[in-house]
Parts: structure tokens; C-alpha cells; sequence
């Protein structure tokens, strides 16, 4: 066990833009801690327990990397998980809990998750990404855009980022409704959005934006039956987790042109496979799990990060 004098183990994972250290003052770990960031991601079970099996402590992104019991009970050293955002479902606690490893929050806001999924929306229905391509490769304009005013917003979801969704719908003038397992009518007038049953989500959405949590209850609540159901000129958005959607089915509505397009931020597994066919279908707009990423949540995330680690190991020390 290290000793106030030894420096303990700080892994920082999954810092796919190098930014980390850029992001925060780490000077209060001087002297206290030996930090190795990590740019690229490990998804083995052997890559990742040989890469992590020195640390003392794992500063996770997220859910890019998973920390499920098996993992949790093969790291000897592992005595602290510091997790960005105000919670993490990738990180089995209990296993955690059992083998006394502590794990620690950040704060978090839903801006830029709520901002980028506008831009993925204005984006698709005016071909923004297509329109650039032709013309940096010498050519003009290629396609009609179509208009958000007088047309139908879909919420699957209504909270926090949600409802922020539907208030810049109804800034465009557009009819915002909603649906999920839990949503009451008295939350919907709150928000000022109609509350709507299941098939009528599905039925008269021109965009279609996903807002859910994952569990067991919404795993592929999106499936083949609800994406018949659509019309053929609706466009789905996903900024909020991928296998709330059963992408197998989303990919065959996309090809078979049931579906005019789709938006995709998230994936049932990130990063995505090269050679999944969400990377290539002329109508899907695919980022890389981007709508969280920004310099001022990045500074939050960060932040707290060391100033969680700092308050560990004054405890450690006390």
C-alpha cells in the first residue's frame, strides 16, 4: 500500500483528444501522484487488465471503459475509480463497494448534449454534410432541405435534456410531443409538450429524438416494430445511448427506405467498428459520440477529477 512518501498510480483513460492535463490544474497531485494518460481505447478484458493492473487509480470518461465486477475484482491495486459525470451505469458499485474501492462523481451540465442535438437535427434535414462534400469537391448544390416549421417533434423521453429539446422545437414552430414508460400528463403541460401514446409517437413524428436512460426496461425500445411504424419521410435521432435502439433493425429501415435518415451520436459499442454499416449509409449523419464533448464540461470533468483525487488522499493521509 503506498505510503505518503511513495506517489500512488494515476491511470487517465480513454483521452481521445489528448486534452486531459490541459483541461484542469493537476499541480496539487505534484509530488503525490504519478499520472499516465492514456490516448487511445483498450477494449479487451487481457489488454485492458495488463494495461491497468499497476494503478492505484482509474480516472474513467464516462462509460468508455467499462468496469464490470470481473474487472474490478482482477486490478489488486485499484483502490479508487474517479468517474466524470454525476453518475456512471458502466461501473458495477457493488463489486466495487465488496472490494473497497471508492468511486467518485463529477459534476455535470446536459448543454452540450441538448445543443449538438440540434445540430445533428438542422444538419440531417438540410444536408449540410453532403452539401459541403460537393463542394469541396468542385461542385454546387445537390439536394432539397426540408423545413422544421409546422412539422412534428417526437420526444421518446422528456427529461432534463429532453424537455430542453422539445423548448427549441417549439422555437422553430414546431408541434412537439412526447412518450415514455413514465411520462404524466401533468409533466408534459409542465413542459409544454402533448402527451402521446406509443403508436402515435412513432406514427406522426417527422423527427424522432431519443432521451431515455438505459436499462433492461429500454434496451431495444426502438426495435423492427416500432421502426415499421414511422413514416418513410421521418428522420431518428440518438443522442443519448445506442442500444436503446436495435440498430440490426434501424440499418434494414434505413436501406429498405422505410426510413429517410437517421442521426446517430451513440452505438451499442464504441468506438464503432470500422466496418459497421452506420459509417457508410448515404442516410446516416454519424458522429463519434461527440454531443458531451466540450471544452467547458471537459474543464468541469477535469476539475473535479483532481480535486476529488486531492480529497482521497487527504482522507488516506488523515
Amino acid at each position: 500500500m503506498p505510503t505518503t512518501s511513495t506517489p500512488i498510480k494515476v491511470a487517465v483513460l480513454d483521452d481521445y483528444q489528448n486534452v486531459a492535463l490541459s483541461m484542469a490544474d493537476w499541480s496539487p497531485l505534484a509530488g503525490r501522484a504519478d499520472i499516465t494518460v492514456f490516448n487511445d481505447h483498450v477494449a479487451g478484458r487481457d489488454a485492458l487488465l495488463e494495461r491497468l493492473r499497476p494503478f492505484d487509480i482509474v480516472c474513467a470518461m464516462r462509460e468508455r471503459t467499462p468496469f464490470p465486477r470481473d474487472i474490478i475484482e482482477s486490478l489488486p491495486n485499484l483502490k479508487l475509480i474517479a468517474s466524470t459525470g454525476a453518475a456512471n451505469a458502466s461501473i458495477d458499485l457493488d463489486a466495487a463497494a465488496a472490494r473497497g474501492v471508492e468511486v467518485r462523481h463529477t459534476g455535470y451540465q446536459s448543454t452540450p448534449t441538448i445543443e449538438f442535438t440540434w445540430a445533428l437535427i438542422l444538419a440531417m434535414m438540410r444536408h449540410v454534410p453532403a452539401e459541403n462534400r460537393s463542394l469541396r469537391d468542385g461542385g454546387w448544390q445537390t439536394a432539397l432541405g426540408a423545413e422544421l416549421a409546422g412539422k412534428t417533434l417526437g420526444l421518446l423521453g422528456l427529461g432534463r435534456v429532453g424537455s430542453a429539446v422539445g423548448v427549441i422545437g417549439r422555437a422553430f414552430r414546431m408541434n412537439v410531443i412526447a412518450w415514455s414508460q413514465n411520462l404524466t400528463r401533468e409533466r408534459a403541460e409542465e413542459k409544454g409538450v402533448e402527451l402521446v401514446d406509443k403508436d402515435t409517437l412513432f406514427n406522426t413524428s417527422d423527427v424522432l429524438s431519443i432521451h431515455l436512460r438505459l436499462s433492461e426496461r429500454t434496451h431495444h425500445l426502438v426495435g423492427a416494430n416500432e421502426l415499421a411504424q414511422m413514416k418513410p419521410t421521418s428522420r431518428l435521432v440518438n443522442t443519448s445511448r445506442g442500444p436503446l435502439v436495435d440498430s440490426a433493425a434501424l440499418v434494414d429501415a434505413l436501406r429498405s427506405g422505410k426510413l429517410a435518415g437517421a442521426a446517430l451520436d451513440v452505438y451499442d459499442e464504441e468506438p464503432l467498428a470500422a466496418n459497421d454499416p452506420l459509417r457508410s449509409l448515404p442516410n446516416v449523419l454519424a458522429t463519434p459520440h461527440i454531443g458531451y464533448v466540450s471544452e467547458e464540461l471537459y474543464r468541469t470533468f477535469y476539475g473535479d477529477t483532481v480535486r476529488n483525487i486531492v480529497e482521497w488522499l487527504d482522507a488516506r493521509k488523515a
